[in-house]
């Protein structure tokens, strides 16, 4: 069951593009919740390994970290339209490296650097989308369905990127309870 928890999260990010683009309102809204009830349980492990205050202190700098790059990707008038392919590719690698590092290489180096890297893709992604939302939300202001939709599919994009900001800048500065 442990495992499952473990992994649900990743395995609805990767389906939630193709899942969510099917649905109606409810059943986004349904998966959803749905998602950040599984992710909720799947985070609950970190209260065991890492203090209180280091928890409480990450979560601020990621909160705050999070609002300066939305404001900065919502107001910027670089065009980021290129950087969503790229980003998405770089997760992926993340992801690999992550698995080749827990399973072969058991690095603590490496998973600094693996995390340092996940701080900058995660944050190029949470400017990249708050780009791209805001130009679906005036493409589809008159369109009340399609807004409805599009707010829970850029609430759960922004959701994962803040949770997996805050991993990554938990696992290189939290303090450890071992």
């Amino acid at each position: 069951v442990g495992y499952l928890f473990l992994f649900a999260p990743l395995v609805l990010s990767f389906l939630s593009g193709a899942v969510m683009s099917r649905m109606n309102v409810a059943a986004m809204a349904l998966f959803y919740w749905a998602f950040v009830a599984i992710m909720g349980v799947s985070l609950s492990s970190i209260f065991l390994l890492y203090t209180a205050t280091s928890l409480a202190s990450t979560f601020f700098i990621t909160a705050a970290a999070f609002g300066a790059l939305s404001l900065w990707g919502y107001t910027t008038r670089t065009n980021m339209t290129g950087w969503g392919s790229f980003l998405v590719m770089a997760v992926f690698g993340l992801i690999i490296a992550s698995l080749v590092n827990v399973f072969l290489l058991k690095s603590g180096m490496f998973d600094l650097v693996i995390s340092a890297a996940g701080v900058l893709i995660f944050s190029g992604l949470l400017a990249y989308q708050t780009q791209q939302l805001k130009q679906v939300y005036y493409s589809l202001e008159q369109n009340a369905t399609g807004l409805a939709a599009m707010t829970y599919y850029g609430a759960l994009s922004l959701y994962i990127n803040f949770i997996n900001l805050f991993l990554s800048i938990l696992r290189l500065f939290g303090g450890s309870r071992r």
